[in-house]
């Protein structure tokens, strides 16, 4: 079951692990801190956070890295903004400009994370459903992890180009949705790797309609957020964070093996269910351009009131 925000708060508070951390006091190359607290999803967009810790990647950096599982990056924002996080890993972009449009939170993007990819973001059906293509979506529920939200823009963006929809978007979690399936709670879910592929194998699901393809394939979706105050008043510690992230993204986008060595160990999958998942693009640097095109399609759709620019984000 997904865990709410108020849990995620409470754990860390009862875990000891406030956002504060361990204060080097000049040492471990002159970071204001060494230990960093961050929470993680369990999609294969944060294999590179894995892989840096794999690869003493931060510990080279003088870091030692916490991470907290969640399900939902919303469910972190809380504790994000109160301080008992430094960094959300697999941050989806779109609420995190929302909350800053609508003053809950001041995001700074430490390093990017993801891109979309054809193959892994899609929608399927059950294999008996009568639901062959995009045009037959037209009216029926498909469930999304977050409503409003990355997916929904996205998948928005697909039909239109295709000349279908709309559909009826209903608000499941990705571990929930292959029971919603089976159940004909919904339609059809949009789902995100490594549970499309748990869903194609354990209930033979059916693609119906990619969620990665033109026109957003590439598009960003998800990063390493924290906020303007941690980062202004740590910014050794966050450009180090984000020389680690950035190395590993660099290692995740080349060598394939580097993420299926992690992907068990977080994702609770086997080797051999690692090794056949559809991978996201791993941006080993941070492109405004990039970012803009999210900005521009998320104010069409009505997501934003108004644009921001890539580099109030960044802080560059």
């Amino acid at each position: 079951m997904a865990t709410t925000a108020a849990t995620v708060g409470l754990a860390l508070a009862a875990a000891g692990c406030s956002g504060s951390g361990e204060r080097s006091g000049g040492k471990a190359g002159g970071l204001e801190k060494s230990t960093v607290t961050v929470a993680s999803l369990p999609l294969v967009d944060v294999a590179p956070l894995h892989v840096a810790l794999d690869r003493k990647l931060f510990e080279k950096e003088g870091l030692t890295v916490r991470v907290k599982p969640v399900q939902q990056s919303v469910q972190a924002l809380p504790a994000l903004a109160n301080g008992q996080l430094d960094v959300i890993a697999g941050a989806n972009y779109v609420t995190f400009l929302q909350a800053r449009e609508k003053g809950t939170l001041a995001p700074r993007i430490l390093a990017e994370g993801a891109t979309l990819s054809a193959g892994m973001m899609d929608v399927v059906v059950p294999k008996d459903s009568p639901i062959k293509d995009a045009a037959d979506l037209k009216g029926k529920s498909v469930a999304v992890n977050i409503l409003n939200n990355i997916q929904s823009l996205t998948f928005d963006a697909v039909l239109a180009q295709r000349k279908a929809g709309p559909v009826k978007y209903r608000q499941i979690p990705f571990p929930q949705m292959g029971v919603a399936l089976e159940e004909k709670q919904v339609d059809a879910a949009h789902v995100a790797e490594p549970f499309l592929s748990d869903l194609k194998r354990k209930l033979g699901a059916r693609v119906v309609a990619e969620g990665g393809a033109s026109p957003v394939e590439g598009l960003p979706i998800s990063g390493y957020v924290s906020t303007d105050t941690f980062a202004e008043q740590n910014p050794r510690t966050a450009a180090a964070f984000g020389r680690a992230i950035r190395k590993a993204q660099a290692l995740a986008e080349r060598d394939r093996a580097a993420v299926d060595a992690v992907l068990p160990g977080y994702a609770r999958i086997s080797p051999e269910q690692a090794r056949d998942l559809t991978l996201p693009g791993y941006p080993d640097d941070t492109d405004p351009a990039r970012l803009r095109k999210l900005v521009d399609l998320m104010v069409r759709d009505g997501l934003l009131k108004k644009p921001v620019e890539p580099a109030e984000l960044t802080g560059r």
